[in-house]
């Protein structure tokens, strides 16, 4: 019976991933639930989510970033590749306290980058190693378990661990867009006392998501841990 495993339970998943996974669906129906909520809620200025990225931009100098429509929903997102801030159809056009929210938190990642914050520049650096760890991470151990050749896991665990170190890098930065989108909705009143707090409330709800994804990936990394130590 492999490692981790009593009477064909794996314990490990029930008591690790299990409450994580539960943990990230709550957070996947918080964020979803209160962006519709605040979604219903127009804001007074009549400021777009669009008009509302392009007055963060301008509030730190940053004027070399378009803004484009993307398809989907909650599909916002900035590509620092091409410089260009793109905002789903429930963002970009609408006059929601939702819309400002997120459209003013991915110009603040737009602004990350035109300032060189340093976690984001930390988290890029290791994306290279993140991307071949999570296509061949799992290959590697489960050959190791395999062929009995317990270094191998090893190489898998490490290159498994680089995904976990990019999600506990990600969390600050996301945190901090959020901090620059709400510092600018205050400071050039883009929203109204109230209105602010619901926009705060949405981007809360989305930090959550990310807190989330943290917990998720180290109860992963530790199950690892835990099952190749078992091993031995």
């Amino acid at each position: 019976m492999p490692y981790g495993y009593y009477y064909g339970i794996d314990v490990y998943y029930i008591i690790l991933i299990l409450p994580a996974f539960v943990l990230s669906l709550a957070a996947q129906i918080m964020v979803s639930s209160t962006f519709s909520k605040y979604s219903k809620t127009i804001n007074m200025s009549g400021l777009t989510g669009a008009a509302a990225a392009q007055r963060v931009l301008y509030s730190h100098g940053v004027t070399n970033v378009r803004i484009e429509r993307v398809s989907g929903n909650l599909t916002d997102h900035f590509d620092p590749r091409t410089n260009v801030i793109r905002l789903s159809d429930s963002v970009y056009d609408s006059t929601s306290v939702a819309a400002v929210g997120v459209a003013a938190h991915e110009a603040g990642h737009a602004v990350q980058y035109a300032q060189n914050y340093a976690p984001i520049k930390i988290r890029n650096s290791i994306l290279p190693v993140v991307n071949f760890g999570s296509k061949f991470s799992f290959i590697a151990i489960l050959l190791g378990i395999v062929f009995s050749f317990s270094p191998l896991i090893t190489v898998g665990i490490i290159l498994f661990s680089f995904s976990t170190v990019f999600q506990v890098l990600t969390l600050p930065v996301e945190l901090n867009a959020s901090k620059r989108a709400m510092e600018t909705i205050r400071g050039q009143y883009l929203l109204s006392d109230h209105e602010a707090k619901g926009a705060k409330r949405v981007l809360t709800a989305a930090a959550m998501t990310y807190i989330a994804a943290v917990i998720m990936s180290i109860a992963q990394l530790l199950r690892l841990l835990l099952i190749n130590r078992n091993r031995r």
